[in-house]
């Protein structure tokens, strides 16, 4: 990963500058496995995120913001309890490690001066916040408790010392040509050269392995043993620019952008030089690099884990669902060809004095037919020609009322495909874990999963529908789930609001308040455009929106959460894009 011991350091320098003698204001605990400290220090609010995430793990400042769950989970209680009110006195990197302590000094309950200390430990899987007495480094708590069965080598409870990871690699801050010679050559002669690094020097990550042999000329691909004393003289040279940079804290945080699509393909706090110049993006802070790194990865990660389960089951419903439409069609193709079966009675009755006993079919005229045409008719041998007579006139009188009840099944299971298809654009479009949540609370309504009887009375924080105003000054207002498009549609807007929907695919509502005054060009053209990005049709070119005046849509009695008809209405081609998304200006909420 990217976020190696040199960020950490770059972290350490960032946090010192901007939070330390800061006093802890307030504490959140917005997923099970990350916290959010806001630090007021020298007329500034800053927003400090710690996450132990597996996936995700890290530390910086951030503008970014969560909604809090209704309940503060224990840990964040625990942080509040010991560390409100309190004054950073010390943030530090243990050696070169991904490993921050923060020191904090604070009151007790008996009023008395104490001091804790923040331990984050970012190592993947392993990664933690830890709460320690830094008197006699006793563990209060921590945000992800490891017992014996879990880790033979390291417990973290409370009521434990703190014990420090296992540290097996050299410093490289204490770096000498000497020792660096040694370590090559006491390496397996076959390892790959960038691996050395980070595999004997603390802190170091493959990218600043890769950077050095970039820096010092060396092909990623070679090995130890194929190097020559001038070859290693460079490749010493190369590592103790990097290593100067670091001790005289000369950082230049960057990013490093993917050319084909809009991630990014790495980050660090040193100019890195192996991807060429064009796809650099400079930031001014390490924290603002973490941000733009981390925010869409974590949320995405998040939300896939949150999700997965009912993404599941809502595509096997979605699945049989679209298996059923197509048999009941089949179904109903068969029943508006209900005709021939009586015909074919009427003329085996007209005809029954000549079909001989055991006949598997008979061929008669047809007098339902100008030319009285040759028809040939299939018979069951097992049944005399009037009960094939009788059975025809039966079939003919059940698709007659199959037409009139598959005709209904087929509406209420276009519906019901509609809703659904609606559902995964709405998981598509959530951008924090209540959104899920709030689905997931609609579905259980509707019948479509179980809830938890455990969990009845916890109450699911209602989030917001997006808000944006257009160049011309109009409020617009994207609903990112059925329930905030029920909302915005039955309940928000006014009867001469504007109202847009993409054409026939699964999407937001979109409300554009008019005011009272006639909407622009460009706004409609906002309007469309964000109703398109917030829809199934967001990859599409030449995306059909549909926009009317609010008092054309209605919704029908007994239809599912989100779904309207609408009439009277006219029709606008867009092409949504990110690029675009990002200059049409969002009210934070």
């Amino acid at each position: 990963m990217s976020l190696d011991g040199i960020v950490v350091n770059s972290i350490v320098k960032e946090l010192n500058t901007k939070l330390l003698g800061g006093r802890i204001d307030k504490i959140y605990q917005q997923e099970k496995d990350e916290i959010l400290i806001n630090i007021y220090n020298e007329g500034e609010n800053h927003k400090l995120l710690i996450s132990a995430s597996s996936n995700n793990p890290r530390v910086h400042l951030t503008d970014k913001a969560k909604s809090n769950p209704p309940n503060p989970p224990m840990f964040c209680m625990l942080l509040r309890k010991h560390l409100t009110g309190g004054r950073i006195l010390n943030i530090e990197q243990f050696m070169m490690d991904r490993i921050i302590f923060i020191d904090i000094s604070s009151l007790d309950e008996l009023g008395m001066n104490s001091q804790k200390r923040l331990i984050i430990e970012i190592m993947g899987r392993h990664s933690n916040i830890i709460l320690i007495d830094k008197n006699n480094f006793k563990i209060i708590d921590s945000i992800k408790r490891v017992n014996h069965d879990m880790s033979r080598v390291r417990q973290v409870l409370p009521g434990l010392e703190y014990e420090y990871p296992i540290a097996d690699k050299t410093n490289p801050l204490e770096i000498n040509e000497g020792e660096f010679y040694t370590l090559l050559e006491e390496a397996n002669p076959n390892t790959l050269i960038f691996k050395f690094f980070y595999t004997n020097y603390m802190g170091l990550s493959p990218l600043i392995g890769k950077e050095i042999c970039c820096n010092g000329n060396i092909d990623i691909k070679r090995t130890i043993i194929s190097l020559n004393l001038d070859e290693k003289k460079a490749l010493y040279i190369s590592f103790k620019r990097i290593i100067d940079k670091i001790n005289k804290k000369d950082f230049t945080p960057v990013l490093i952008k993917n050319n084909y699509n809009n991630n990014y393909l790495a980050f660090h706090a040193l100019d890195i030089n192996q991807f060429g110049n064009e796809n650099k993006i400079y930031c001014d802070s390490i924290s603002e690099v973490l941000n733009k790194f981390y925010y869409k990865n974590d949320m995405a990660d998040r939300l896939n884990q949150k999700s997965q389960s009912m993404t599941k089951i809502i595509e096997t419903k979605l699945e049989r669902s679209q298996k059923k439409l197509a048999k009941q069609k089949e179904e109903l193709l068969e029943a508006k060809d209900r005709e021939k079966y009586k015909v074919y009675g009427d003329l085996i009755s007209a005809n029954l004095y000549i079909i001989e006993k055991g006949s598997s079919e008979i061929e008669v005229e047809n007098f339902y037919t100008e030319n009285m045409d040759k028809i040939k008719i299939p018979l069951d041998k097992k049944y005399p020609a009037a009960a094939n007579a009788q059975r025809y006139y039966k079939k003919y009188s059940k698709l007659k009322n199959a037409n009139i009840l598959l005709s209904k099944q087929i509406l209420e299971t276009e519906d019901e495909i509609n809703y659904l298809e609606n559902v995964l654009n709405s998981i598509d479009n959530c951008e924090e874990t209540n959104e899920i949540e709030e689905i997931k609370e609609e579905l259980i309504k509707e019948g479509y999963i179980k809830g938890n009887r455990k969990n009845k009375k916890k109450s699911v924080v209602k989030t917001k529908p997006l808000h944006y105003l257009s160049q011309d000054g109009f409020h617009i207002y994207v609903g990112k789930n059925n329930r905030q498009n029920d909302y915005l549609t039955l309940k928000f807007a006014n009867k001469e609001d504007l109202w847009l929907h993409v054409q026939k695919i699964p999407g937001s509502h979109v409300i554009v308040k008019n005011e009272g005054q006639s909407i622009p060009d460009t706004t409609l053209e906002e309007a469309a455009i964000l109703a398109a990005y917030y829809s199934k049709g967001k990859h599409s070119k030449n995306v059909a929106v549909d926009y009317t005046n609010k008092k054309n849509v209605r919704k029908p009695k007994g239809a599912k959460t989100g779904m309207v008809i609408y009439e009277d209405f006219s029709t606008i081609f867009v092409n949504p894009s990110d690029e675009i998304i990002e200059k049409i200006k969002k009210v934070e909420k």
